[in-house]
């Protein structure tokens, strides 16, 4: 009984490994490139980075996700703010993981609270970042709508996949059965 046990915990060990590493590798992709805005770019990340922290019920694997993700996908393309990135997505991913998995079980009420104080905390971050790593805060002002809409566009799109779509629901019976 206790190898089937064992068995069964390396099981879910693996699978929950497995799963962190494909919600990170689609974080590195979608930081691969970004839709084109007037005087800037969009990107999508943020959506991978919104979904995965209220699937995943570990925050470690949450931070893995959108702040190890991030990192990875600065460092590979435009790497001037990936520990910004590492530290601003890192929490952000944390933050609503702990919220979306307030008493055990995913609500609409805390994953929305969770991605709400998420884009706060990225919009935040990254401007604070900005202006650090630039060495001016008018940086930081310039970028701020393309902030705001990255995180607005986040937080919708990972609420609507999960909740809208059925994302949550699938990814119950596949994972946690």
């Amino acid at each position: 009984m206790e190898h089937i046990e064992h068995k069964a915990q390396k099981s879910n060990a693996t699978l929950a490994i497995c799963i962190t590493a494909l919600f990170m590798s689609l974080n590195i992709m979608m930081s691969s490139f970004g839709l084109p805005v007037p005087g800037g770019h969009l990107y999508l990340n943020d959506v991978i980075i919104c979904t995965a922290a209220i699937l995943l019920d570990d925050p470690k694997a949450a931070f893995i996700v959108g702040g190890v993700g991030a990192f990875l996908g600065d460092l590979f393309f435009y790497p001037t703010p990936m520990f910004v990135s590492l530290v601003t997505h890192g929490i952000q991913a944390v933050v609503i993981c702990l919220l979306a998995h307030r008493g055990g079980k995913v609500s609409f009420k805390g994953a929305a609270l969770g991605v709400i104080l998420g884009a706060v905390i990225m919009v935040v971050g990254y401007s604070l970042g900005r202006a650090f790593i630039y060495s001016t805060p008018h940086y930081a002002y310039i970028k701020l709508p393309y902030q705001i809409l990255q995180a607005a566009v986040g937080a919708v799109g990972g609420l609507v996949l999960c909740f809208k779509a059925g994302l949550l629901e699938r990814f119950d019976k596949m994972v946690r059965k």
